[in-house]
């Protein structure tokens, strides 16, 4: 029966495909507690160190470093993070759609965009684009460290310092929980001020060896704690998403297994009862 053969073979294969969307959710299944833990110890120094910024900018009227100072966009740039890898849905997805319609605002306008990507997904699809792309990184793996931010990171830094871009923005995916992840675009530079309610009535800080020397060194290691913040929140919600894609990947496989197992119970039903009918022929014939 070659029919029922194929379908046994279709059968056989789909198998095979769902063991291995079944390994791959519960190897992101796993890998995603981890990455949770390492996500909320990162948020505490990130918001922290925003609020010392806060501090000192409002402490130091006298001096306005540049990251603080806000001045007319003539060119803006973008840090895109994304996955390295695919399967995981939508997720990169969101993020260039976000981005395409910022960048489409921004031309709209007469502004030219440079980008940072970090990622290898973002930079296959920027390049397609043909955008202009200044720096890039890719397989950062699942545990990102700060020392493979830098340069990309720096090389974003220097051009607003240099005054070649005018506003700095970050575009990743926000972890809200195991099912929801929403992409986000916010400004990096310049920094966007600490409301007034959030700073404490009385404090006061000693600056060695000054404010300025100060503020060059701790507003560098803020651009480092959110790019490196929202880099392990990307790592989270890739493996949100892939487990979740992972599951519907396996339960569909399984639906799509019982409807082959149908077609081929009455592909089989349909051979016994054509050959009982040549039987009964036969027989009345003779």
């Amino acid at each position: 029966m070659a029919v029922g053969k194929e379908i046994r073979t279709k059968i056989n294969s789909v198998k095979n495909t769902q063991k291995i969307t079944k390994a791959m959710e519960m190897v992101a299944a796993s890998k995603l507690r981890k990455t949770q833990d390492r996500m909320a110890a990162s948020r505490p120094y990130a918001q922290r160190i925003r609020t010392v910024i806060g501090h000192l900018s409002e402490a130091n009227p006298d001096y306005r470093h540049p990251f603080l100072q806000a001045r007319e966009v003539k060119r803006v740039g973008y840090i895109v993070i994304t996955t390295d890898r695919g399967l995981c849905g939508s997720l990169n997805v969101n993020v260039f759609r976000a981005m395409l319609n910022d960048i489409r605002d921004w031309h709209a306008k007469g502004v030219e965009v440079d980008l940072c990507i970090l990622g290898a997904k973002g930079i296959a699809y920027f390049r397609r684009l043909k955008t202009n792309i200044v720096a890039a990184a890719s397989h950062l793996g699942d545990q990102p460290k700060v020392s493979d931010l830098v340069g990309t990171i720096t090389a974003m830094t220097d051009a607003y310092e240099k005054g070649t871009i005018d506003r700095l923005f970050l575009a990743h995916n926000v972890f809200e929980n195991t099912m929801s992840q929403v992409p986000e675009i916010r400004t990096l530079l310049p920094v966007e001020a600490v409301d007034k309610a959030e700073l404490q009535e009385h404090w006061d800080y000693i600056y060695e060896p000054d404010a300025a020397a100060l503020l060059n060194n701790i507003l560098s290691r803020y651009i480092e704690s959110q790019v490196y913040r929202a880099a392990v929140e990307n790592v989270a919600c890739e493996m949100a998403s892939k487990m979740v894609a992972m599951k519907a990947a396996t339960d569909n496989a399984g639906k799509f297994i019982d409807q082959l197992k149908l077609i081929y119970n009455k592909a089989r039903q349909a051979a016994i009862t054509q050959e009982i009918s040549e039987i009964v022929g036969g027989a009345a014939a003779v």
